[in-house]
Parts: C-alpha cells; structure tokens; sequence
C-alpha cells in the first residue's frame, strides 16, 4: 500500500546534506542513526570535504548526487539551509527534514513557498525529526538508545523534549512511527495521523499537540481512526486561554480556546490526558481490548488499598462488583479479619504467601463483572517490580483471557528491564495511580462509546433551515423575540414574548400574552447585568411603572414575556463558533452564575437525545437536577431533547452565527421552556476605507 508521504517517511533514497564527522554533531549523528539503524536503500553523505563518513563516500555537493534522491535530510544551520534547499529541489527531492530553527519567519517562510511550488513534504523545520523504526528510517539529529524494537504505537509531537522524553527515555512503549513535526511547513500531524493509520502496525496514537494547523484534515484524520477502532490518546495544551473575540455571549466566556477540542475529542473518542505520565501510561494500556464489567485491584496494603478508592473515585473509575461465588472463594484465602472486597486488601499476616495472594488474583479475575484486573504494588529493590508478582501477573492473564496491568503506587523506571519484558509480553508495568487511573477511564470510555448505536440527531425541516439562513445571512441584528421564534421553530418550548417599542405598545403585548409578565431591556445583550429585568409583573399598572423605570435608565424598547409559574432549575444552551472547528455546543447551569460556576460539557453538532444526556451527567451540580430539600426532580428528558434540537439548529445555521445563548433554559417538573435568548451574528471584517 502506498501513501502520499512515502517519499518523506519511507523513502527509498536518501541525501544528508551537512554530514559531518565531528563527534555529537546533528550532522554526526543522523548519518550514524541511519547507518546503523539499517536503512535498506542508498544513503549519500554530503559535505564539501568529501571523504568518507560511516565508510559511505561524501559527495561534496547535491550536484554530484548520482541520481534523483527521493529524501534529503538537512543538517545545516539557517544561513546555509534556502541555498541548499533550493539545489536539491533543482535535483527533483520529493521530500526533506529540516532540523533548522528557521528562526526568521522570512526565511521559514521562503522555505514554505518553495517546498509546496515543487510539492515536497517538509517534516519541520525547528524539529528532531522522525523515526519510523518499521521501515528502518532513522532521521534524527540527537542520539537515542541502542535497544529499540519496534512495536505499534505511534508518537507525533509538536514538542521536541518530549519526543526525546517518550522515545528515548521510556522503554515499554515500542514504535512504529515517532515524528517531531516542528513548524509544520507543509506537513502537519494530521498527515501523519493519517499515514499512520495505514500501516497494519498501528495500534495506538499519542498526540502532544498545541493546535490543528490543518483542521479539515484533522478531523478527517480522527474520524478515520475512530472508524478503524485505533486508540488516539491526546495531551493538547493551552486550555486556559480564552477568546476575547467571543465575550458577547455567556458560551463563549465559559467555553474559552479549549472548548473545540473537548468536544472534537469527545466526538472522536480521543482520550485526553493531563500530562506525559497519563500520555505514557494510556499508550501502554489502550491497546488492550476490554470486555464488559469494571477494575479489579488487590494490594498489600489496607492503606493503599483506600489511596486506590479515593483515586478511583476522582478519576471516575468504577470497580467490579463481585459475585457470591467470587466472595466466597476469597473468603477461603484470605486471612480472618481481611473483608472480601474490591478492591483487595489480600496481605494480612502472610502466613501462607504467595498461594493465597495468588488464589485472591485469580477468583477476582474470574469474577463476571471484571474487565480489567490490577496488581497493585510498590517497587523493590533497585526500583524493580519483584518477580513473583510479575510471575503471578501473567498467570493471571492467561488462566482468565483478560487483561491485567501492575500499576506501581510509586514512579518505577521505564527502563527496569523486567518491567520493559513484561509490558512487551502483554503485561503492563505502569507507575502511579493517578496516571493508571486516568488511562483506565479513557479505555472503558472507548469501550462504552464503541458498544452505543449510531447517533439519530433531530432533522430540522429544510424549510425552516433555508428560511433562517436567509434571515440571518442579511447582518441585521437579530432580536431576543425573534432569538425565540428561531428556537421554537427548531422544535424548542419557548415563554411568549413580543418586543415593543415604547409603554403602550408593552401594555399592548402584555395583555395578549397575558399576564403575569416580565419585562426586559432590549437596550443590553446582559441585561441582569444592567438592572435591565423586571419579572412578575401582574397588570397594566405594575408593567407602566416597571417601563418608565427602564426607559429612563436604558431606553423605551422593551421585550415583554410571559411569567413562566413553575419553578425550575436555571440551565443554558450556547453556541459558539470556532475559528478551526465550526460550531461547538455549550450545555451548562445558567442564570446570573453561568460564567462564574463555568459548570458545562462541549459538544460538535448535531447529535441526539441520548448524547446529551451524557453530557448533562457530567455536570458537576448534575445531582440538582434530581431535586434537593424536598423539590421535585427535572425532567432531565425534555432538557436533553432541547439540547438535541438546539444542536441540529447549530449544525445548520453555526456558519452564520458567531455565538447564541439560551440562557436561562428553565427546566421544569415537566419540560423544559427558553425564557431568554441571544444572537450574536457573524462579525464581518472592516474594509479599510
């Protein structure tokens, strides 16, 4: 099979260009990876002293190069690197590395222009280069170590240090493919994504990422990994930015810069991870196929033991639930006093280790309810693990067919060769919890979303679709009235309203609407914010006084609605569109407070009622919605069918719109009904003039 960036990462030919002998030289070193690493096709050291290098003659310049050569490798500093760019494209390069910091963004930006003139793909500059230790091209200028296998996971990094880190440093993960991406001249991790998808190999991805430069082909790329069944796991930073461009509306100072990608990655199953510990830790563990059912762990100790239930409980992590026959065949192993639980306690007095400790392994990984089993320990001597629990481990696994990790309660090292064999031979030697844990819920994530029926959004009628595209597509502003009927057209419950333009034409309104009514400014885009909300409002008299009160203060035109009478609980539904990923949907506690609790789940649009519940139960103050000191419960359906509806209207008209509040949502005993409502319209650029 072959692929658009076989030339860059599987080439058949390849040029170093700055080959050098000095000792500890980018030059030195990558020529040296390359020939010992076993490249299979031609290399060509190239270097203005000629010679020989790692007993391979150096041509003194790209001219003297015999032939077309697939990859160039430049191993040059900035002031050399446009020349020798610009004699290799002449010499029909297909594909280059760049390790230059190209620190001038003219000169990176020459660089750009004529590898994607000629249609080479660049792996950098300002990168290390890659490893694809599958295809034995080893093009990297820093050295790393000597006992690499390969294997099926795949690193792609915008950070250097970290490749260096999870490459060179960590032993139990076994590549494919590793690529330092650089600048991403022309190349991006998207590309790389999708090269690696096409080799038979990969079994796992891991993403350090600062952002998608190529969005559409991101997407794209993690459609097809979810579509393959192949893990990605995610460390992306920057999440505490947000985007002053989206202050107008409440989603969007809630949601800040992060909020695409937690609803791409949730779209796509990808893992996310906090730091390179949870990275290593879930490249370790997802490739492991879960069944159904929850954690088994046994530890030697009762305090541990705790630690593990704390953790797991943050973490989201549920354990198994053991059966009676489970309970009882660790009732007959364990020590009196030593509860049958899980997660296991299994130490005691030790009077008869190891036979019992094994026994209590295997009953709880017998157990029907247990997709995962963890020997949870604490390292020996030296930092190894000790081989009796690594021997116990892998009985284990091979008596039940399930997977079985040793998670350490305390950083090991990935070097330990015992550990390194045991991972390789399916057994995982992880360390710390914390990490452990957060890879565990990101594989029983993947499980769960694997195992859910196809999402069946709402259709909203082309009709009502092309109509407001219309409406919207004019610029006009758009007001909070016809924020409502836009909703209730997309199949949401909205209060009555009408705007109004001075006193009479608010008593007007009222009267057929019907009181009690509240009164708004539609002076203010926040109208809390400015004393601009009179609610209750019960007759002509109430409402005249409450106008003369706004209208002084914020002008004469108001909107008039009516009272909702049922008390509910205070939700919002935002839009907000970013820049790279299109429309993103807030789900969230609203009111006053919606920006200060910040208590919301991200969504890419459209998706159905069944999605949204799960959104809505990752709230932190989900357990309000159940009723509290004796009120009655939400009704948790009709708020997930607003939301379903609300998405299907985002996915339609998200392209016209730079935000959309629905704030509040007030959630009812029965129903869900949109007392507010905003649109923010698409900021057109200014033309100087």
């Amino acid at each position: 099979m072959t692929h658009r960036l076989d030339p860059l990462l599987r080439p058949r030919s390849i040029a170093v260009v700055g080959a050098s002998a000095r000792p500890g030289s980018v030059g030195a070193t990558m020529l040296r990876q390359l020939v010992e690493g076993g490249f299979p096709g031609p290399v060509h050291p190239v270097n203005p002293k000629g010679g020989t290098l790692q007993g391979l003659p150096c041509l003194k310049s790209i001219a003297d190069l015999p032939g077309p050569v697939e990859h160039a490798a430049f191993c040059l500093g900035d002031e050399t690197i446009a020349e020798a760019f610009a004699a290799a494209l002449r010499h029909g390069l297909k594909a280059a590395t760049i390790v230059a910091p190209l620190a001038d963004a003219t000169l990176r930006d020459h660089i750009r222009a004529m590898a994607l003139e000629a249609g080479v793909a660049l792996c950098g500059g300002n990168g290390m280069g890659f490893y694809n230790f599958t295809g034995r091209v080893r093009l990297c200028g820093f050295a790393t170590r000597p006992d690499h296998v390969p294997g099926g996971a795949v690193l792609l990094t915008h950070s250097g240090s970290l490749f260096t880190a999870l490459v060179d440093a960590e032993a139990r993960i076994d590549y494919a493919l590793a690529v330092s991406s650089g600048q991403e001249l022309t190349t991006t991790l998207a590309d790389y994504l999708d090269f690696a998808l096409d080799q038979p190999e990969t079994r796992v991805v891991g993403l350090f990422l600062e952002a998608a430069r190529d969005p559409e082909r991101f997407v794209a790329a993690l459609a097809r990994a979810r579509a393959l069944g192949v893990p990605v796991v995610a460390l992306k930073v920057g999440r505490t930015r947000e985007s002053a461009a989206l202050a107008l509306s409440h989603s969007g100072a809630i949601a800040g810069d992060h909020a695409a990608y937690d609803a791409l990655f949730e779209r796509f199953a990808v893992g996310q991870v906090r730091s390179v510990d949870e990275l290593a830790a879930a490249m370790m563990l997802l490739p492991v196929a879960l069944g159904p059912g929850g954690l088994a762990s046994t530890h030697d100790s009762g305090g541990e033991r705790g630690l593990m239930v704390d953790l797991a409980a943050a973490a989201g992590v549920r354990f198994a639930t053991l059966s009676p026959e489970t309970v009882a065949k660790l009732e007959a192993a364990l020590d009196p006093g030593l509860p049958a639980v899980n997660p296991l306690d299994h130490w005691g007095t030790g009077r008869n280790y190891p036979a019992d400790f094994e026994a209590c392994f295997q009953a709880l990984m017998a157990d029907p309810d247990t997709a995962l089993g963890a020997l949870a320990l604490d390292r020996s001597v030296g930092g190894q693990v000790t081989p009796l629990y690594l021997d116990i481990a892998h009985r284990a696994r091979a008596a039940s067919g399930k997977p079985v990790v040793i998670v350490s309660n305390h950083q090991g090292s990935g070097s330990d060769p015992a550990a390194v064999a045991s991972t390789r031979a399916g057994v995982p030697v992880l360390d710390g919890v914390p990490a452990f844990l957060r890879a565990c819920r990101i594989a029983f994530d993947r499980r769960d979303a694997a195992a859910r029926p196809a999402m069946r959004p709402p259709q909203p009628s082309a009709a009502v679709v092309e109509r407001w595209r219309v409406r919207l597509a004019n610029g006009h502003p758009v007001t909070e009235a016809e924020a409502l009927r836009l909703l209730a057209d997309f199949g949401l419950t909205v209060t009555p309203c009408a705007m109004a333009k001075d006193e009479s034409e608010a008593v007007e309104a009222a009267m057929r609407i019907g009181f009690p009514v509240a009164l708004k400014t539609a002076g203010a885009a926040h109208k809390s914010d400015v004393d601009g909300v009179r609610l209750n409002l019960a007759d002509p008299v109430a409402l005249r006084q409450a106008h003369r009160d706004l209208a002084v203060r914020l002008g004469p035109r108001v909107v008039v609605a009516r009272m909702v009478r049922d008390k509910g609980i205070e939700m919002m539904l935002g839009l907000q569109r970013d820049p790279d990923f299109g429309p993103v949907v807030v789900i969230g506690f609203g009111g006053i407070h919606a920006e200060i609790l910040k208590d919301a789940a991200f969504a890419l649009p459209p998706f159905d009622a069944a999605e949204a519940r799960r959104l809505i139960d990752r709230l932190r103050l989900r357990p309000l919605l159940d009723g509290a000191r004796g009120a009655p419960a939400a009704d948790l359906d009709a708020l997930a069918e607003a939301a379903a509806r609300f998405s299907a209207l985002a996915a339609a008209l998200g392209d016209l719109v730079d935000a959309i509040d629905v704030n509040p949502i007030l959630v009812l005993p029965h129903g869900a009904v949109a007392v507010d409502a905003l649109v923010v319209g698409r900021r057109r650029p200014v033309t100087p003039g």
